[in-house]
């Protein structure tokens, strides 16, 4: 950014030598923030920005990783001397305790999700609840608009338009990982035939019955198990209808039992 390379420029002004008394990283955060706001503005997405006071404003600044140090509960920043001393406002909470303990989780229809584990979590279905109230305070809020109404009316068809671009991309992949999960046998890992929503459980050729969505929630584990494992998305195996064999090919499993294989 061409500000950033006048910063230095800047500080060897008599008008602005009181930079030079502050690290640089918060100075080059200021001027991120302020290319961020133009970007907005410029965009139509926010109104022109508005400049802080040195002596009125809230004395404030933002410090990246590399700027500060914290070290036996003293923090020390850029161009200090000393470490600061720090006023918590509320103490820090516990870190998080370890475990080999996984769930997967699959977002449903009649559920709001399904684990693994067989629990599902009903829909407390919050917008049916202020349905009412929202719109009668999107009612308010269209009366109270100002100026000519033509450019809001296009600037809802541009939002409806980005709106309807966004549903069918979050309906794609939606389908796709429906597709993936909900259908694929979690025991032979065979994928069913078309399958109604109205169907939630299904017996698959092997003869498993499984819950369309614990079944799901169970495919979703064991390929997220096996993506922290190996580093890639992995599912029962679907066996090839030429050979007989897995179309995909995995590494020799390592034997916990008895004879090792070689």
């Amino acid at each position: 950014m061409q500000s950033s390379a006048a910063l230095t420029e800047w500080k060897k002004t008599e008008e602005l030598a009181f930079l030079t008394e502050v690290s640089s990283v918060p100075l080059q955060q200021a001027l991120r923030h302020l290319q961020t706001a133009f970007g907005n503005f410029f965009a139509k997405r926010a109104k022109y920005p508005r400049f802080k006071s040195r002596k009125k404003s809230r004395a404030s600044a933002e410090y990246t990783r590399s700027a500060f140090t914290w070290r036996d509960g003293q923090l020390t920043l850029a161009k200090t001397a000393q470490p600061l001393d720090i006023r918590w406002s509320r103490p820090l909470p516990a870190g998080a305790e370890p475990t080999t303990a996984a769930v997967g989780i699959d977002a449903g229809i009649t559920s709001l999700v399904t684990l693994s584990t067989g629990e599902k979590v009903a829909n407390p279905k919050h917008e049916r609840r202020d349905r009412a109230r929202l719109a009668r305070a999107r009612r308010e809020l269209s009366r109270k608009a100002k100026g000519s109404a033509n450019p809001e009316k296009a600037r809802r068809r541009v939002g409806r338009v980005h709106a309807r671009i966004a549903d069918r991309r979050r309906d794609f992949l939606h389908q796709l990982s429906t597709r993936l999960v909900r259908k694929l046998c979690g025991a032979c890992g065979t994928v069913a035939a078309k399958m109604p929503l109205n169907v939630r459980e299904w017996t698959c050729e092997c003869g498993a019955v499984h819950d369309r969505d614990v079944n799901a929630a169970r495919n979703i584990l064991a390929a997220g198990l096996a993506a922290s494992a190996c580093g890639d998305g992995a599912r029962p195996q679907r066996e090839s209808s030429r050979t007989g064999r897995s179309s995909v090919k995995q590494e020799p499993q390592r034997a916990t039992a008895g004879i090792p294989r070689l």
